[in-house]
């Protein structure tokens, strides 16, 4: 039921959702697009995966999601079931989910005024 919440979904956290590897491609070579595109839902299998980010974006370019798009994705799967099965418990998973993605945000602000974001550098 919780994934059914993603359907219609065509993006999450500005990457593209992938729902199903073209039949003429095998699995290697679908495995070499989750570069670009890192999110995958199979909705037979009822499942959603992730490749996450390998490495400081500015060192190796994108190849993968970050873990607030995973935050993201998660807050988008509690809102849709708080909306069907509404309740305190959800509400406040929803507000902590925020607060989550408040702190990285605010995490990435003070390493970009730092000049480090997207680096190895602390």
């Amino acid at each position: 039921m919780a994934l059914e919440t993603l359907r219609g979904i065509e993006k999450l956290g500005g990457f593209k959702v992938v729902r199903h590897k073209p039949e003429e491609m095998s699995w290697d070579d679908f495995d070499k697009t989750r570069d670009e595109f890192p999110i995958n839902i199979t909705d037979k299998m009822n499942t959603i995966s992730f490749k996450i980010q390998n490495g400081p974006v500015k060192e190796n370019g994108v190849n993968g999601c970050q873990v607030d798009t995973m935050i993201h994705a998660a807050k988008t799967i509690i809102e849709a079931l708080n909306e069907k099965f509404p309740c305190r418990e959800n509400a406040c998973a929803i507000t902590k989910l925020d607060e989550a993605i408040h702190w990285l945000e605010a995490r990435t602000k003070n390493r970009a005024a730092r000049g480090v974001e997207g680096h190895s550098k602390a």
